[in-house]
């Protein structure tokens, strides 16, 4: 009888086993598929984090892309004063990393004036980043004439900078067409997505055959369309009426240089790079 309860109980022993068994097979399992999925998370992190871009260079492929660099975060190569032979002696400097036009106070009034880089370009797409002192204001101007005795934005279509809060341009104009990224005085930028002052405003300017687009902070925010008709009459109902020169945007080779405005308020730039199209 005795024997018979042992012989009972290993049998149910046997049975048993399996079952034990592949609990604690689920256990390891269960604990490999949570390694395996904290692993995989893992590396999903490691894959998302943002490695910062470099401040006045070019990446291999902006180099492979035909980008030219404009302004090396060091020196002023490259740039000088409008109708002028040399960068001025003062009022512009390379602060941090960045060229910055001082401001005087005074407005225009008084400052070292306009700087352009000096070489012309036609098709192009130019970007950069700016960023503005309180109430500043600024401009990039684009297909700009040197011409004698008058000034760059007689002959230049202009993308404002400016801070939108407090500079007094920003409610002046129509619509807001003297607000950041605007094409001065014509056309509001649109969206209005500029930032607080402070704060580094990345945008680019492409033209290619007389078709123009602003960008702001990753938003098309301007287009339009130089030397046809609506150019013609926009600029006719505007405050340039009276500047052939600013009609023919470009000059008789349409082409012309890019220029960085002193309106005596302090304005930093930093990578400025331009393709030819």
């Amino acid at each position: 009888m005795k024997n018979n309860i042992l012989i009972s109980k290993f049998i149910k022993t046997i049975y048993s086993l399996p079952i034990v068994l592949i609990f604690i097979g689920s256990i390891f399992t269960s604990c490999g598929d949570k390694k395996k999925d904290s692993e995989e998370n893992q590396e999903v992190e490691v894959a998302e984090v943002d490695v910062p871009a470099k401040v006045n260079e070019l990446s291999q492929e902006e180099k492979d892309e035909g980008w030219k660099l404009l302004f090396d975060g060091k020196t002023t190569e490259g740039w000088r004063g409008y109708n002028k032979d040399s960068f001025p002696s003062q009022g512009w400097v390379v602060e941090d990393g960045a060229i910055k036009v001082q401001g005087t106070g005074s407005g225009e009034a008084g400052g070292p004036g306009d700087i352009i880089y000096d070489e012309q370009f036609k098709d192009f797409e130019l970007t950069l980043e700016w960023k503005v002192s309180e109430g500043g204001n600024s401009g990039i101007f684009y297909l700009a004439q040197e011409i004698e005795g008058e000034p760059i934005y007689t002959s230049a279509p202009e993308m404002q900078i400016l801070d939108n809060d407090k500079h007094p341009d920003a409610r002046l104009g129509t619509d807001g067409n003297r607000q950041a990224g605007s094409l001065y005085d014509l056309i509001p930028a649109k969206p209005q997505n500029a930032k607080p002052v402070g704060e580094w405003n990345k945008i680019s300017i492409l033209v290619y055959r007389g078709t123009v687009v602003h960008n702001q902070n990753g938003e098309n925010v301007v287009e339009y369309h130089l030397w046809t008709d609506k150019w013609k009459e926009m600029v006719k109902n505007s405050k340039f009426k009276d500047w052939e020169n600013f009609l023919n945007a470009g000059g008789e080779d349409k082409q012309g240089f890019i220029g960085l405005q002193d309106h005596g308020d302090d304005v930093w730039f930093r990578n400025i790079k331009i393709k030819k199209l």
